[in-house]
């Protein structure tokens, strides 16, 4: 007689990082599509803990979506700034620099894995993720 064979089912658990601002109504969708979906996430306070240069060079270089997507366009800040007007003559060096400085500049809600970023909340695009 042969002893039971048990069998392991190896499941991969990706965390995603989600950042946000907590009282942008877009990322409160967001964090409760992400919670009715049962993903695991590890949640940022885009302000408190706001990206570094090197993030927002690594996540630019993986979304493929140009530099200016990464801007909160809609945002006091970017107005106060004109950025409309300065982002054009701007290097991405000196957008990343400037989008590290204040996470009130940066789009959001961001969501990153291992190979892929998103920008803001799209419900399809974010169904792939």
């Amino acid at each position: 007689m042969q002893p039971p064979t048990m069998q392991y089912e190896i499941m991969e658990v990706i965390t995603m990082l989600f950042l946000c601002y907590p009282r942008c109504s877009t990322c409160q969708k967001a964090k409760k599509w992400l919670d009715e979906q049962g993903k695991n996430y590890t949640e940022r306070h885009i302000v408190e803990n706001n990206p570094t240069y090197d993030e927002l060079k690594q996540w630019y270089e993986m979304s493929g979506l140009p530099l200016k997507k990464f801007f909160n366009t809609s945002g006091l800040k970017y107005k106060e700034l004109q950025l409309k007007d300065k982002l054009p003559t701007m290097s991405e060096d000196e957008m990343l620099k400037l989008l590290a400085t204040d996470g009130m500049l940066v789009k959001r809600p961001l969501l990153v894995n291992d190979d892929k970023v998103l920008v803001g909340f799209k419900q399809a695009q974010w169904e792939e993720m």
